[in-house]
């Protein structure tokens, strides 16, 4: 009887399995045709420069050879722990006992299927490459010789390495994989091809993994829905003036610059989350600056542009809508720095028209540059200024990819494993939606940024940094201003904003301390209740010494900024319709701009 229910079970399974092979040999010749039209990625660009492990090598070696007790320490050290597990998995195994042996490993959400602690298998390749990974830590630990800046880099690409190489990433040794693959009769295979393949389709053969689902979301529809107008448009920008939701406003006009390496509705996804609508149901008349996308034409527009037909313009065009002196502005990363930018030149200038400034996770001290930092050496500037001298612009694809390297077990290996492996379709997450519409940057601007600011400091340590014909210098930053930075920021370091605060010239200075990281700490509402935050008066101290004697505080940020921005924003004036006679409105938000292309 069981041998044949088994037969008749597998024969009602061959149909299942005989059109999977058949979508498979279609997807197959889908997946020849895309990659013989992949795009051609500068090698500059693939990885940090041979010199790199050249020097590494060179160093270790030469660290062995003056000291070989030092290998030999590492080397049997990894042998006897490699094999003592070898040896406890083979004494399980004669026992007849198939469970897995004692697992010392550290928790790892990679392996949060029961099947890696309890299955001999799954157990033995688990431990195996823990302590591959942890041999690679100590080898990389102990090399000397090296100048701090390589070694950091050469620790963070050869972590990279061994993410990538984790047994989670492959089918073969993926026990969520293959179980489902096993109750799907060879499905979910074929629907993590065709994600792949699409995925591969969508980007010119190169596999970006799609985040979030891109049919679930349409901008102005069910993102970035708060009423307003488009009340101003150039080459540079369209300025949106919010709809009012209470009687009574703040006399100061608020302005945020959000940055252009991402386009602005990160602070207006849903009603539930957006910054932009919780500051026009505080009372404040709110602008917001939606950056136009680079394409080539847009090859010599630099910093200088950004500054005059961007901040200045805008700052001009709000004072004349609201008939008002003053206006307070927030810059948001990139954004912030160019705030800082601007208001050096408005000091060279002669001009007072910002009471006070607000800077979201903003580096303008570059002299540690954290994480990002290891993309921002010789080897990959280089290249980026190769290609965008090419191609009068730098994609958004080399942007997108560079920061998700910096959150790759989250932002790659898992969403392939969940997409193409185990073939289930992106989720519908408003905030990776966001993350996937990425923009381009002009070539001159992009390089100028990378040169002059990241790699030089010349506005923070240098002479300054030569914008709209002024030299434009940190301790120029005169006016109040509130700077909030956030605790695991992979982007911003929030020590190296914190610096940066240090050396600005105002008098009037607020430091806040967000917890998560760069999006999350900042578009972090009240009533999530969720990443409290930091303060402590006393800037004068080291970044660790500020946080160890900072004041810890529940929940988001916001309601103290409010507090901080509403003294800023003198006394409530009836609520402002968007737009003036010189400037009416044009459309209604979020704008054109926005838009995909």
């Amino acid at each position: 009887m069981t041998d044949k229910t088994t037969t008749n079970a597998e024969q009602a399974a061959l149909p299942a399995l005989e059109q999977n092979m058949e979508r498979i040999q279609d997807l197959t010749q889908r997946l020849m045709t895309v990659m013989s039209s992949k795009r051609s990625v500068p090698q500059d660009l693939q990885g940090p420069s041979p010199d790199l492990y050249a020097k590494a090598g060179a160093a270790y070696w030469q660290d062995m050879m003056q000291n070989p007790s030092k290998l030999i320490e590492q080397q049997v050290g990894y042998w006897g722990a490699t094999l003592q597990h070898f040896v406890d998995a083979q004494q399980a195994l004669a026992q007849g006992n198939l469970s897995a042996p004692q697992d010392p490993t550290p928790t790892d959400k990679r392996f949060k299927n029961p099947l890696w602690q309890t299955h001999p298998y799954f157990n033995y390749l688990k431990q195996q490459y823990m302590l591959n990974a942890q041999a690679v830590d100590r080898a990389l630990g102990g090399i000397e010789g090296l100048e701090p800046a390589d070694k950091r880099r050469l620790e963070y690409f050869s972590h990279q390495i061994v993410d990538m190489l984790s047994p989670s990433n492959f089918l073969a040794t993926n026990p969520d994989a293959l179980t489902k693959a096993v109750e799907t009769e060879g499905e979910s295979l074929v629907k993590g091809l065709e994600n792949m393949i699409a995925d591969l389709e969508a980007n010119d053969g190169e596999l970006v993994v799609s985040l979030a689902d891109k049919d679930a979301f349409t901008v102005g529809e069910n993102l970035a829905t708060t009423p307003g107008e488009v009340v101003f448009r150039n080459h540079m920008f369209e300025l949106i003036q919010y709809a009012p939701s209470t009687e009574k406003v703040h006399a100061t006009p608020l302005i945020i610059f959000p940055p252009w390496i991402n386009k602005f509705y990160i602070l207006d996804l849903k009603a539930q989350n957006s910054l932009i609508k919780w500051l026009v149901d505080q009372g404040y008349t709110l602008f917001v600056v939606s950056w136009v996308n680079a394409d080539a034409t847009y090859r010599d527009i630099g910093m200088s542009d950004y500054v005059e037909d961007g901040y200045l313009t805008a700052i001009s065009t709000v004072k004349e809508i609201c008939d008002v002196k003053k206006v307070n502005a927030v810059g948001y990363c990139i954004a912030g720095t160019t705030l800082s930018l601007t208001l050096s030149v408005m000091k060279q200038r002669g001009l007072d028209d910002v009471n006070s400034a607000t800077f979201f996770t903003t580096l303008t001290d570059f002299s540690d540059r954290g994480e990002v930092g290891v993309f921002l050496e010789e080897d990959f500037v280089d290249g980026i200024e190769a290609e965008v001298t090419r191609d009068g612009y730098l994609d958004s694809f080399y942007m997108s990819r560079t920061f998700s390297y910096l959150r790759s077990n989250d932002l790659i290996y898992q969403p392939a494993i969940r997409s193409y492996m185990m073939g289930e379709a992106p989720p519908a997450f408003d905030l990776l939606y966001w993350n996937g519409d990425g923009t381009n940057l002009p070539a001159k601007m992009a390089v100028e940024y990378l040169r002059g600011l990241c790699q030089d400091d010349r506005f923070a340590s240098g002479d300054g940094f030569d914008v709209a014909g002024c030299l434009a210098q940190i301790g120029d930053v005169e006016v109040p201003l509130c700077a909030i930075a956030c605790e695991t920021d992979h982007i911003a370091a929030w020590k190296s904003s914190y610096r940066g605060v240090q050396k600005m010239g105002s008098k009037d200075k607020t430091f806040i301390l967000s917890g998560s990281g760069h999006i999350a700490g900042i578009v972090n509402p009240p009533a999530k209740n969720k990443y409290g935050h930091w303060t402590n008066d006393d800037l004068s101290l080291s970044p660790e010494d500020w946080q160890a004697s900072a004041q810890a505080h529940e929940g988001s940020w916001w309601p103290m900024w409010d507090k901080w921005l509403s003294s800023k924003s003198g006394k409530m004036v009836p609520a402002r319709a968007p737009g003036s006679k010189t400037f009416p409105p044009i459309s209604p938000a979020p704008g054109t701009y926005v838009l995909p292309a």
